[in-house]
């Protein structure tokens, strides 16, 4: 079974000017088909986003006539906006909308569901989209609208920035996409206003950012992220925070847009697999976006140096957001709009900078939480996810059925890269249910095919085994389909478990259930509602692979040790890293050897590793 969200790589989709063209050509064909007489370029089937889809499409239509001059487009611009400003400006209040700080107001509005209160409380959005929407088509609407129509565009979109601003609380839905999109488009808006009005908007929309999105950042992996619905980062909604900050950079050149786009770009870096698969978020978990993304990677991936277009987005939203059978809709028009007139090339060579929270090498990959736990491996084309034992998620050794990697101090890391391998050595002091401080040291070693992890802690009692992770997917090329296998070796005894209990909180690998499914079933609200991160963290018990010591340890170690990918024969040698046996230790595998030094560390305390072929 395919994943239905994680599809191809983002910077596959052909992004010369010729292909846009053809985009917008296809966009011109099905909008002129599909206008009513009313002038409503809606689709059909639409139900909800349904406020600035129209506008979004009169957008892209406005942006053809600029690029191609096609005879037929000035008419249906017209008739397509005149259409969103006789229907779907809205002044009176939604019945049972939460979220106003005064009532009556007659500013104009968007809203999420058409029938009043049906729906109202995704009328911000929907007025922050119409907003974008709004300030494209006056963006291209030189020799499309006359002076009267471009007049009450102007007017409509300053009352949708009022709404967002004065008379709805900012940000009601703690989204850093649709805050940072509410202040894009105040930006673009204030360069059409007269200049006392302008300069005064966009002192508004700079003050907004950093007072109501940048000053409420939260921590995650060592990086300050814009919240997304409770959360620091989504991964649905984080690369649109990214395309946000990306726009709002280009049309301010404000240092502070850049600075924190770098931010998000590095930490989407440290996150992502080789293969551009990722998962989590507190809206959504493998509910990727599209086209919505392209701008922000691609923008922040030529900044950084990082190939971000290696992220897997839902190609079917490829181009522009579509319904069901396929065909536009008018949703995030405004994205692909800036996309289009964005010159900015892909990124194609990864980084080469070490990341604390991320080893990677060719087709091999390990992200780090903010704990230097593994959030994610892949090698051998599979992605692996942090096993679940007793409740207790991670990778590391387990011991009487705790698992140890919980640091109960300072996490210490060291990178080393030679004769073309790639490592790092985490070394993490953990408690166990006896209280006992130990040091657990684990070793990534890379050569960009296979991962090779080695996992020493002071002498366990009982049968301590290793848990190293869950195999949950594997790349196909352009799709990434289900899995419960893994090409995994253990220089011990290497089993595949599946949990004995029934129901959402015990996650079988073999089932049809997809990460997000069960990580949905869990969470305290319904789906698209619900924190899915938060709910997975509820799981009890997962499938697993666990490892079983390997033989040969030094005296007063457990060593564990599994190669994840192809390989020959695993028979890895340890040994004590000096006579006098301190505690460091050398291992000696078919591809390197490394030496690992001390728990102590060097004289700051800091790690020691050398490795070579």
């Amino acid at each position: 079974m395919h994943l239905p969200y994680q599809r191809g790589p983002l910077h596959d989709l052909p992004d010369t000017p010729e292909a846009y063209d053809a985009v917008l050509a296809d966009v011109t064909g099905q909008a002129l088909a599909r206008m009513t007489p009313e002038g409503s370029l809606e689709h059909p089937d639409a139900h909800d986003d349904i406020g600035d889809t129209s506008l979004g499409i009169t957008s892209l239509l406005a942006l053809a006539w600029q690029r191609g001059r096609d005879p037929r487009l000035p008419e249906a611009v017209r008739r397509s906006l005149a259409f969103h400003l006789r229907e779907r400006v809205y002044r009176e209040d939604n019945p049972g909308y939460p979220n106003l700080r005064f009532t009556n107001s007659g500013l104009p509005y968007a809203r999420y569901v058409l029938e009043a209160g049906a729906h109202p409380i995704g009328d911000w959005p929907s007025t922050a989209w119409a907003l974008l929407q709004a300030v494209n088509v006056l963006d291209a609407g030189d020799g499309l609208l006359d002076d009267e129509q471009r007049g009450e565009l102007r007017e409509v979109a300053h009352g949708y920035w009022r709404r967002l601003t004065e008379a709805t609380f900012f940000n009601p839905q703690q989204a850093g996409n649709q805050a940072i999109g509410c202040v894009v488009g105040g930006l673009m808006l204030a360069r059409h206003l007269p200049d006392g009005q302008g300069s005064s908007v966009r002192a508004r929309a700079l003050s907004l950012y950093a007072d109501e999105i940048r000053a409420h950042r939260v921590r995650d992996r060592g990086a300050l992220l814009p919240p997304e619905h409770g959360g620091a980062y989504d991964n649905n909604y984080g690369p649109i925070s990214l395309s946000f900050l990306a726009q709002a950079h280009r049309v301010s050149a404000e240092r502070i847009f850049a600075e924190d786009g770098d931010t998000l770009a590095r930490y989407i870096d440290a996150r992502l697999t080789s293969g551009g698969y990722d998962n989590g978020g507190p809206r959504y978990s493998e509910q990727h976006s599209g086209f919505e993304s392209v701008l922000g990677l691609r923008y922040f991936g030529a900044r950084i140096g990082a190939d971000l277009g290696r992220y897997r987005g839902d190609t079917r939203w490829g181009r522009h957001a579509v319904q069901r059978d396929g065909r536009i809709d008018g949703h995030f028009a405004f994205m692909l709009v800036w996309q289009i007139q964005d010159p900015t090339r892909w990124h194609r060579t990864p980084s080469t900078a070490p990341a604390r929270h991320q080893l990677r090498s060719g087709t091999v990959s390990v992200a780090f939480d903010s704990r230097m736990t593994p959030s994610l491996i892949e090698a051998g084309g599979t992605y692996h996810l942090p096993a679940a034992v007793r409740r207790r998620h991670g990778f590391g050794p387990v011991t009487d059925g705790f698992l140890l990697c919980r640091p109960m101090g300072e996490v210490r890391v060291a990178d080393v890269r030679a004769d073309g391998l790639a490592a790092k050595l985490v070394t993490k002091p953990v408690v166990g249910r006896d209280h006992v401080l130990r040091h657990v040291r684990s070793l990534y070693v890379t050569d960009g095919t296979s991962l090779w992890v080695t996992v020493a802690v002071e002498r366990l009692d009982g049968a301590p085994y290793l848990l190293s992770g869950m195999p949950y997917a594997a790349d196909d090329g352009d799709r990434v389909r289900r899995t419960a296998e893994g090409q995994v070796t253990s220089a011990g005894g290497l089993r595949l478990t599946h949990p004995t209990g029934s129901g959402p909180d015990h996650f079988d690998a073999r089932s049809e259930l997809t990460q997000e499914q069960a990580a949905f079933a869990l969470a305290a609200d319904p789906r698209g509602y619900g924190n899915p991160d938060e709910g997975w963290h509820h799981l009890v018990s997962s499938s697993a692979l666990e490892a079983e010591p390997a033989p040969g340890a030094p005296e007063g170690l457990h060593v564990f040790a599994v190669r994840y990918g192809p390989g020959a024969a695993f028979a890895p040698v340890f040994e004590p890293a000096s006579k006098e046996g301190a505690d460091g230790f050398v291992v000696r595998t078919e591809a390197f050897t490394a030496v690992v030094g001390a728990v102590a560390g060097d004289s700051r305390g800091e790690p020691s590793l050398t490795l070579h072929r």
